[in-house]
């Protein structure tokens, strides 16, 4: 990409001008609506007093038993043991195997019962380690430096999740702040983190801010309008009953807000790229030509987002809609009952939002890049290619 070095310096100049504030605003919420004091997290004992967690392995399934199985204790003041453990149904018809380690809690009140072990779930941590290691292998392998910093910036992201939003929600903070706050310190973090501080990112971010904008306020609407109360879910009713201060409407709008992020920054990066990329192909052309063009790329992310947040929702509710599908009634009821439409509004509002953030963040880079002077490009450096795409390097 080639923009002449004052030019460079005004574009600077213009998106600090935008995007330092937006970042000032983010600290300032963050210190005011940083949780203080005591939270609830943790507060409340995983099982009674005396009780233990164990692990053990599955040494026998007797095919008579039913639903019990024999384990070797591993750990606790009976390792070494082999013992009976009620399996449920459920996970035994998903398979238990000899060798399988479990976690089981020891109810030391139950022991004259003869069953004082009860089952609690499977120990995966080495599958799972060993999968999060080969993420972080590929990720490096194929993206290099690149794809850590991504890494990185995520792992940055999920510390706002766990250290302000959780936390600040719990304390009865409202939730729409806390979502528009904790989503703008996670975009920072993870926009810089991964991609670097350029006019190329810069520009994407405030593509990504004016989506959070529109799904914000969209998400507001429909939910007010539409009168989403926000308890579609067993959660749901759990976090009524366990935060009475918290707006389950006001949390379903911050749920909203949040899952959008991650694609939201991803087509706004990618059609950041695209309009830079496209002018450093033509520097002649104007503003007009390099959106127009630019938008044709963009049309194509479009396409593929209308279906993208829907198949990622029909994935993950696979067993809520075959029990809301064995109820006779209309398709249109059966996508306007309260635990189906608060999804079907969230998969539509990130969507708009997602879609409305293409031209947007197309519209910013084409006035952007378009500030330069239509002008031949220079004839590269000596030194070759190497030195011309250092000097490129420069202006990004």
């Amino acid at each position: 990409m080639t923009i002449p070095a004052a030019e460079a310096r005004r574009v600077r100049l213009v998106l600090a001008a935008l995007v330092v504030p937006l970042l000032l605003a983010t600290v300032v919420g963050l210190v005011a609506l940083w949780p203080r004091g005591e939270t609830q997290i943790g507060s409340v004992p995983l099982t009674a007093e005396g009780a233990t967690f164990e692990r053990g392995v599955v040494v026998d399934v007797p095919g008579t038993a039913g639903e019990e199985v024999v384990v070797a204790v591993r750990t606790g003041e009976h390792a070494g043991r082999e013992v009976s453990v009620q399996v449920p149904p459920e996970v035994m018809e998903a398979g238990v195997e000899r060798g399988d380690e479990i976690r089981m809690l020891y109810l030391p009140g139950a022991a004259a019962t003869g069953s004082p072990f009860v089952y609690i779930d499977f120990v995966r941590d080495v599958p799972i380690a060993l999968l999060a290691a080969a993420y972080l292998l590929v990720v490096a392998l194929v993206a290099r430096w690149r794809g850590v910093a991504a890494v990185v910036g995520l792992g940055a992201s999920l510390v706002v999740v766990g250290l302000f939003v959780i936390p600040a929600l719990t304390l009865g903070t409202s939730p729409l702040l806390v979502a528009l706050v904790g989503s703008s310190a996670m975009m920072f973090l993870a926009v810089y983190l991964a991609h670097g501080v350029s006019i190329r990112t810069t520009t994407a971010l405030l593509g990504t801010f004016a989506g959070l904008a529109i799904t914000t306020l969209l998400g507001w609407w429909v939910i007010g309008g539409g009168n989403l109360v926000g308890n579609g879910s067993e959660e749901a009713y759990m976090v009524f009953s366990t935060f009475p201060g918290v707006s389950l409407s006001a949390l379903l709008l911050c749920g909203i807000v949040i899952a959008g992020l991650g694609a939201l920054n991803d087509v706004t990066i990618t059609q950041a790229s695209a309009v830079w990329e496209l002018h450093a192909s033509d520097p002649g052309a104007g503003r007009a030509r390099v959106f127009a063009r630019a938008m044709r790329i963009g049309r194509d992310h479009i396409a593929s987002t209308v279906y993208t947040l829907a198949f990622a929702y029909v994935g993950t509710s696979l067993p809520l809609l075959m029990i809301g599908a064995i109820y006779d009634r209309t398709l249109l009821e059966f996508l306007m009952a309260g635990e189906i439409v608060e999804e079907v509004a969230r998969t539509l509002v990130s969507s708009i939002g997602l879609v409305l953030a293409i031209p947007a963040t197309t519209a910013i880079s084409a006035l952007l890049v378009g500030r330069s002077a239509p002008r031949p490009t220079p004839p590269p450096a000596r030194g070759g290619r190497r030195a011309a795409a250092a000097a490129d390097g420069d202006q990004r």
